[in-house]
């Protein structure tokens, strides 16, 4: 699961010290703010070689490293 491990790093560099492994509220409980989301967002689709429509920009993606890792999955299958 190597997009899982890679999205763990890209998160640690935009917001040191979070626990992003277990967490299922970065965005809820505020881990993740809308400048942090839109970095996050060109760091994914850099690294993964993918374009992160808006209509993808929501809590269910980006509240979790599963729901981010689904995300750039899908996309990469597209």
């Amino acid at each position: 699961m190597e997009e899982h491990e890679a999205i763990i790093e890209i998160l640690e560099e935009l917001a040191p010290g979070g626990d992003f492994e277990g967490c299922t509220t970065l965005v809820d409980s505020r881990v993740l703010d809308s400048l942090t989301i839109v970095a996050l967002v060109s760091e994914l689709e850099d690294a993964f070689d993918i374009t992160i429509p808006a209509v993808e920009v929501v809590v269910e993606n980006f509240n979790s490293v599963d729901g981010l890792t689904a995300m750039v999955q899908r996309l990469m299958e597209d």
